[in-house]
């Protein structure tokens, strides 16, 4: 089996351990998990780090288990938090549970013969526990001296918002997810970001504590832009997985506009690419960036694991409509997100449908008047869906609304305009 720690460290998911042996174990195969909150019915871009790394981990030869927070995620871990986040009804979190383990089979084997990734929900250890007996079992095991020693800890102190006890006391029950998996599963490895330091080490002294036996941590460092800011969200938000909550189209262009700083680190860490090949694009990114392959490919990768090639193929051909490509089989929900900030302007149907184009276009507002529109379209310069017009009294038929919702009116090369149909 391949070193696990060298590709970990080559892809920059490596910062730091909790043992200097942790190449060594990690020689022989071994039982490994991270957590994830279930805040959403998707995950996000920034959780691809976690999931890469358990990729990786698993590519390697290691058993692999995705922990969905189905209890935690009631209280909120405070790591890296501001603010105390909203507490989720027991619904929602199993909604999202499934949404998050379809997400994680994108990346992860859950059919491996050898070692299948498993996804295991913390509620089914938490459920009916009793807050006395969890009390007497493991917190009398904690020493607040260490608790409020953790950087999470004390940087919700400083703030203004202060700490809740729901939100202090997470530690203690991650520990316990620790614990549940290593006697139950053998787990011997928990990984996460920098900012799950504290909550690691507290689940690995539990161990310590409870068994006398040596566990680890992992981590990997906090995936940041060029600005420093943290990756993983547009100006318009978080940018997930599942397409309900962003499109094809925007998943892929918000990999495509990532800045040439950024491009060959995200290539490491988000994709399966051989060094080699993101080396050549290291390369064209230095020597033509105009071209932006790099950008381009590392938009294609993804969008093409987490949403298939009906995806890609789908984001593609939305991002090349903005130059002028076939709309043939588009629908309106995504023609919607490329055009976005295009203007707009609401027609009843009865006055698009039969006719004729100049009348649309004038009403519209693309052209002044009707004898601009005529010009437009004796000079060759007025599109309809992208398809050119070339008869003065052409009329707009029904099969030219697409969805039975949207006209797309063109003039010129880039200067474009929506319709939207209205009853």
């Amino acid at each position: 089996m391949n070193n696990a720690l060298d590709v970990l460290k080559e892809r920059g998911l490596f910062e730091d351990s909790t043992s200097s042996d942790i190449g060594k174990i990690l020689e022989s195969p071994c039982t490994i998990y991270a957590g994830f909150d279930p805040t959403s019915a998707s995950l996000q871009v920034g959780n691809f780090v976690t999931i890469m790394a358990l990729a990786h981990l698993q590519r390697c030869g290691h058993r692999i288990i995705a922990l969905v927070g189905g209890a935690t995620g009631m209280i909120g871990d405070p790591s890296g938090k501001i603010n105390e986040r909203s507490l989720l009804s027991p619904e929602e979190v199993n909604r999202n549970i499934v949404g998050i383990k379809e997400n994680l089979s994108r990346f992860l084997d859950f059919n491996d013969r050898k070692a299948p990734a498993m996804i295991v929900n913390n509620n089914d250890w938490f459920e009916g526990y009793s807050f006395v007996d969890f009390l007497r079992d493991v917190g009398k095991h904690f020493r607040l001296g260490a608790m409020l020693g953790k950087e999470s800890v004390k940087t919700r102190l400083a703030s203004d918002s202060g700490m809740s006890f729901a939100e202090f006391s997470y530690q203690a029950l991650q520990a316990y997810d620790f614990l549940k998996l290593y006697d139950s599963e053998g787990c011997l490895i928990q990984i996460g970001g920098s900012d799950q330091w504290g909550n690691i080490t507290a689940g690995i002294d539990l161990i310590r504590k409870l068994r006398g036996v040596e566990t680890y941590g992992l981590t990997f460092p906090l995936i940041c832009d060029s600005s420093g800011k943290k990756f993983g969200k547009s100006e318009q938000g978080a940018i997930y997985l599942s397409p309900d909550q962003t499109s094809y189209y925007d998943f892929y262009q918000f990999f495509v506009r990532v800045e040439d700083a950024d491009v060959v680190n995200l290539l490491k860490v988000f994709t399966f690419l051989s060094m080699d090949e993101i080396a050549k694009l290291a390369e064209t990114v230095k020597n033509e960036p105009e071209s932006r392959l790099a950008q381009k490919r590392l938009a294609a990768e993804l969008t093409r694991t987490v949403h298939g090639d009906i995806g890609l193929k789908t984001a593609q051909q939305a991002s090349s409509v903005l130059f002028g490509a076939s709309m043939a089989g588009m629908h309106a929900i995504d023609l919607l997100k490329v055009f976005a900030d295009v203007p707009s302007t609401e027609l009843a149907r009865g006055n698009v449908v039969g006719s004729r184009i100049v009348d649309v276009t004038a009403a519209s507002g693309l052209c002044k008047s009707k004898g601009e529109a005529r010009r437009l379209i004796d000079s060759g310069g007025l599109y309809v869906n992208n398809m050119k017009v070339n008869n003065i009294d052409a009329t707009i038929g029904e099969q030219d609304i697409i969805d039975n919702l949207l006209l797309v009116l063109r003039s010129g090369k880039k200067n474009y305009h929506l319709v939207r149909i209205i009853t």
